[in-house]
């Protein structure tokens, strides 16, 4: 039953954070720490008020990033090269996930908020490198984010996705509604089910899910 939902996807887009990797490795513990004191240094504000200023942007304008951006001028290259400086050496390669990714058949591709030299960083160290098709972050898309409609039309139209035969897979339910939109099949992967008009299915495990869809 699962299969035949998926039969007619021929492009495979997935987020990155917490969705290539398990929440339980806590890289944005790391992240929210740069994101704040590059917040302290460059509003000159305190520790509580940065905090407060990047969760705020994050749900006003889709990142903390584009928060500053817009309200501060901060130009984005070297807030996103400092807060990705983080320590990966904890994570595991996963080559159960490995294996159902490479079986997808048609186009894959990664999607992130973050950059691609971060993504790529990344899925070295999950073993899922080189596996994908493309990897895109914020910077290909003008450092417009998701949620918005403009990022993922930007992304999409650039790899020439046929958004009709695609699927999505994030972490984060309030982008996959602009997927949805688009004709594509979209894939909610976290802990807990949350129920949204725009969600098709929800997994908290990306590799089984996949290995129901392969076969």
């Amino acid at each position: 039953m699962l299969q035949s939902a998926f039969s007619h996807v021929r492009a495979w887009v997935f987020d990155l954070d917490n969705t290539l990797y398990p929440p339980t490795d806590r890289l944005f513990d790391q992240i929210e720490v740069k994101m704040r004191d590059f917040v302290m240094d460059a509003v000159g504000v305190d520790a509580v008020e940065a905090d407060r200023l990047r969760k705020h942007y994050w749900q006003t304008y889709g990142t903390s990033l584009a928060g500053l951006m817009h309200e501060h001028g901060v130009p984005p290259w070297p807030f996103l090269h400092d807060v990705h400086q983080i320590d990966l050496s904890h994570m595991t390669k996963d080559m159960a996930l490995a294996a159902m990714i490479k079986d997808l058949p048609g186009r894959k591709i990664v999607y992130t908020n973050g950059t691609e030299p971060y993504a790529q960083n990344v899925l070295k160290a999950r073993g899922l490198g080189g596996l994908f098709d493309a990897v895109y972050g914020v910077e290909h898309a003008n450092y417009v984010p998701k949620p918005r409609a403009e990022a993922f039309q930007q992304i999409f139209a650039a790899d020439g996705i046929d958004t009709q035969n695609a699927a999505m897979f994030e972490d984060e339910l309030r982008n996959l509604e602009v997927p949805h939109a688009m004709g594509m099949r979209t894939i909610h992967v976290a802990e807990t089910r949350q129920d949204a008009p725009y969600l098709h299915h929800h997994t908290h495990d990306l590799t089984a899910f996949l290995q129901e869809l392969t076969g």
